[in-house]
């Protein structure tokens, strides 16, 4: 019956309205005003004077507003902008036309500056890495992107290849800096202090024309290769030109072939399948020892860092990390997924025993975000890249939290 109860109470208060009114309004009185606020239901006095600046001061942009640049940083077009000066560029590589499976990876550069929105210079610090990357002294700034032609391969590859010489060539603008800004320098065929860019793929054959630029500053270098797949296969069936001979799957065995890479590299997550141990030999062929996706739960997280820094050793190094080494439970969003992967956490706290050593360059590629669900893929990306910039700027791992007693591994 308590629903009948309804009626009675409003009829109440419609037969008596002013004994609820009165006990209010002797209320009114007793209380304290407000002091100085500001009605906002009323417009603006329009003789007041008041600028957006004199009464809100900056205009901020919130996570979900502003221009799309990574982590909202300062954004230049530098191909273009000579006086654009920076110690860590961000570039877009929007290219994915020489993919084996889904295609997609051009909007990879879109995706990860997207889920980077909730990221920005004054909340950078992170308790893994007790330190904000943006306040090591380096400038940072994100790029653009390179406008590769999505019609012609073999143009595109070489647009890639001018962009970056161009900003490798650029005076760093930290100049003179010591710590692991001056790698650079210390590597570098000329004795200067040079650039370093993280690049935003694109599918994985971006990292060709990278290894070319590279190869120009600092000779061959080492590369840390984080992936599903080895990527170092001679060609695929069929292939019949020249230019067909370069896709995402082929390009690490034609830079062996040029001279690009020592053979002190390593992969990182590989559990593809394979045609047989034929394979593996020609992996090995083309200077790459091989850590799989099972090692991490037969040897741990801190051996698999060790085995990474024992083979690269004081090289130059070039780290590259296709996005598929992640489960794709975790990140669905890329054109070639293999089951079985990485988590995330397992991924970034690898990447974090790498501090220290000589980077010269790194990339993150083949984020294809058509096959995406919440933006999950571009999210990690972006956390990913923000690991990579306190990588490139660390002389050293961070150490574990010691008020929780001994370092152990985690599994």
């Amino acid at each position: 019956m308590k629903f009948h109860l309804l009626p009675f109470a409003v009829l109440a208060v419609l037969v008596h309205p002013h004994s609820a009114w009165s006990h209010r309004h002797s209320d009114h009185h007793a209380q304290e005003p407000l002091v100085d606020i500001h009605d906002f239901t009323k417009p603006s006095s329009s003789g007041s004077g008041s600028t957006w600046l004199e009464k809100y001061g900056q205009q901020i942009d919130q996570p979900f507003s502003g221009p799309l640049s990574f982590s909202h940083l300062p954004y230049s077009r530098c191909l273009e902008d000579e006086s654009a000066a920076f110690d860590i560029a961000i570039l877009g590589m929007p290219f994915d036309t020489a993919v084996t499976y889904r295609p997609g990876a051009r909007f990879g550069p879109y995706a990860i500056r997207s889920g980077s929105r909730r990221q920005r210079e004054t909340r950078g610090y992170t308790l893994s890495w007790k330190n904000n990357p943006y306040e090591l002294g380096s400038k940072i700034m994100d790029c653009g992107d390179v406008p590769v032609s999505p019609f012609d391969n073999a143009l595109a590859v070489d647009q890639m290849e001018v962009a970056y010489s161009t900003l490798l060539a650029r005076t760093a603008a930290s100049e003179g800096s010591t710590g692991s800004a001056a790698v650079t320098q210390k590597f570098a065929k000329d004795g200067k202090q040079h650039p370093r860019i993280v690049s935003l793929g694109g599918d994985h054959t971006i990292v060709l024309p990278i290894l070319r630029s590279l190869n120009k500053v600092y000779g061959p270098v080492s590369v840390i290769h984080f992936d599903a797949h080895l990527d170092t296969w001679p060609a695929y069936p069929g292939t019949s030109t020249d230019q067909s001979r370069v896709t995402h799957g082929t390009f690490f065995y034609l830079a062996r072939e040029e001279g690009l890479m020592t053979n002190t590299s390593i992969h990182a997550g590989i559990r593809c399948k394979l045609a047989g141990i034929a394979d593996l030999e020609n992996d090995a062929s083309v200077g790459f020892q091989l850590i799989s996706t099972d090692d991490i739960d037969d040897h741990g997280v801190a051996a698999i860092i060790k085995r990474i820094r024992d083979r690269v050793g004081n090289s130059p190094v070039y780290l590259s990390l296709d996005i598929d080494v992640i489960d794709p439970g975790l990140a669905p969003a890329t054109g070639t997924p293999e089951a079985g992967g990485w988590t995330t956490r397992e991924v970034k706290r690898i990447i974090r025993g790498l501090a220290g050593l000589n980077f010269v360059g790194a990339d993150i590629v083949e984020v294809a975000p058509a096959y995406d669900n919440a933006e999950i893929t571009g999210i990690a990306a972006a956390d990913i890249v923000h690991d990579f910039l306190s990588m490139l700027l660390s002389s050293e791992p961070p150490a574990p939290h010691s008020t929780w007693g001994p370092a152990r591994d985690e599994l």
